[in-house]
């Protein structure tokens, strides 16, 4: 059996964001101030076991600050960036600790070693995050990938999950539907289609969302993009988010109505609704999404304290 790999975790401050640098072959000096291959720590060093088998990146970039309450992580989606958080940050900061995090392949996060982009590679990103900074319990923002991603750890370590917060998230895609999409990404016709995919989620964005996300999406080749989408394909989390025994609430745009939409398999988790967006909720309207998340966490409290 594999032995856990041991790789070390070391914070380090840069402006308002954390980078945690993981890795045993990265050496950074404590003293002084100096480049940003030497920046000063503001944490001890510690040790997070790491299965051989599934290597990690080199670091994962984080937003983190506020105090108070159980905090919030926020996971963006494909594409997506700490700064897709950035209203929902300054927000939450004013009454408790909220983080957001950079994915592998995304943001100021590093490609993974492997390629792996698999949903609970994703998982692991979140892992190592909440693990670094010794977080016995989160809440969870998860849009759209993101959610995903946050329903993979909920189902690992449903204890660490105070509760559940799913925005635009993808439910069960049947094989057949997955066959026919993949072959078509994989095709000399890749830029028609994700530019008509595209075009599809934001639809309805403000100029600000539809500049952001294509920024961050313009930076993902066509072979990661393709390794993304078919590990959200192969990713069903209906039978995990059925065992996960937290409060959630599912927030979607008026658009998205598609039998396959996770909200069907789900008539019990309260669902709510924001006409005139696009995919992007948070970033088109950060007061309306603010308005439901404040809600949902004053009425779980009482569960999640």
């Amino acid at each position: 059996m594999d032995q856990p790999l041991a790789l070390m975790v070391v914070s380090v401050s840069i402006n308002r964001g954390l980078i945690f640098l993981l890795g045993s072959f990265l050496f950074l000096s404590c003293k002084g101030n100096t480049t940003s291959a030497t920046l000063p720590l503001n944490k001890p060093t510690t040790e997070v076991p790491v299965s051989p088998a599934q290597p990690s990146v080199p670091y994962i970039f984080i937003d983190d600050g506020g105090t108070g309450g159980i905090p919030v992580l926020f996971v963006h989606s494909f594409g997506g960036s700490t700064e897709h958080w950035r209203e929902q940050l300054a927000h939450l900061r004013k009454t408790r600790r909220a983080i957001a995090m950079d994915l592998r392949g995304h943001g100021k996060t590093p490609t993974p070693l492997d390629s792996n982009y698999s949903v609970e590679a994703l998982a692991t990103d979140i892992e190592k995050v909440i693990d670094s900074l010794d977080l016995e319990r989160v809440i969870l923002v998860g849009h759209s990938m993101g959610g995903s991603a946050a329903i993979s750890y909920a189902g690992k370590y449903p204890n660490r999950v105070a509760a559940l917060v799913l925005e635009g998230a993808p439910g069960t895609i049947s094989a057949a539907e997955s066959k026919k999409i993949m072959a078509s990404l994989k095709s000399d016709q890749y830029d028609m289609v994700m530019e008509a995919y595209m075009s599809r989620l934001l639809k309805s964005a403000s100029p600000a969302t539809n500049n952001l996300e294509r920024a961050g999406m313009n930076k993902l080749s066509k072979p990661v993009t393709i390794k993304m989408i078919q590990a959200l394909f192969d990713y069903d989390p209906v039978p995990v988010l059925q065992k996960f025994p937290g409060p959630s609430i599912i927030i979607s745009p008026a658009a998205e109505t598609q039998p396959t939409a996770l909200f069907r398999s789900f008539p019990k988790i309260p669902h709510k609704v924001v006409p005139g967006t696009s995919h992007w909720i948070h970033l088109d309207k950060p007061a309306d999404f603010n308005a439901i998340l404040d809600a949902f966490l004053l009425k779980v409290g009482e569960q999640i304290i």
